[in-house]
């Protein structure tokens, strides 16, 4: 009988596995870095490549929901909180990675260069959104909070989607490179609709 989805996600060792291609991206970033192979300007690439990772990982998250109701596999819920820490994950190389080789982590300058120039205080509000999201990704946080003020909390994703999308715009500006901001934009525009229509389904169906 052919292993289905459904336990193959179910494996112990499903979750290892998705846990070291969550990595990958990391180890080609790193590998490229060390080996010289990131282009002209190495710096940048590792720090664009981190937020286009953090980027790519949020999409995997909001997506996993959709995925999950719509396949009828909640099996993927299994695996919402692992893509949501990542997201923190990349995000926060993404910060250093800015702090360390765009300013050398000069406290002072990385604070100035924040309030100067709006697409990096976005990216960095992003993060401190993403935050309390990573703060209160155990167990024992959704007991502490409370389910409902739990799932109130990480709706905050949501903010942090939009955020995310303006960063990437206004950093992608400079060049005029809007093709994979028009991208990204579709993939969340679609993901933050379906969870629009599954939240006003029910009270149409109740007022009918």
């Amino acid at each position: 009988m052919p292993v289905t989805l459904r336990s193959a996600l179910l494996h112990p060792l499903a979750k290892p596995l998705v846990f070291v291609l969550c990595l990958l991206p990391l180890a080609w970033l790193v590998w490229g870095a060390a080996t010289d192979q990131l282009g002209a300007n190495p710096a940048e690439a590792l720090i664009r490549g981190l937020g286009d990772w953090t980027l790519r990982f949020l999409c995997l998250a909001l997506a996993v929901t959709p995925l999950r109701l719509h396949t009828r596999t909640p099996q993927l819920a299994r695996y919402r909180r692992m893509l949501g820490l990542f997201v923190f994950f990349y995000a926060c190389l993404h910060l250093l990675a800015y702090g360390w080789l765009d300013m050398g982590l000069q406290v002072a300058d990385i604070g100035r260069d924040i309030l100067k120039r709006p697409f990096i205080l976005v990216g960095f509000a992003c993060w401190l959104l993403l935050l309390p999201l990573a703060l209160t990704s155990t167990n024992r946080a959704v007991r502490a909070l409370g389910g409902r003020a739990w799932q109130t909390l990480h709706r905050l994703v949501y903010l942090v989607a939009g955020l995310a999308l303006l960063h990437f715009f206004w950093m992608r500006s400079g060049k005029n490179d809007y093709a994979e901001v028009a991208l990204y934009a579709a993939i969340i525009g679609v993901l933050l609709l379906e969870r629009l229509f599954r939240y006003l389904k029910p009270r149409g169906v109740a007022s009918r």
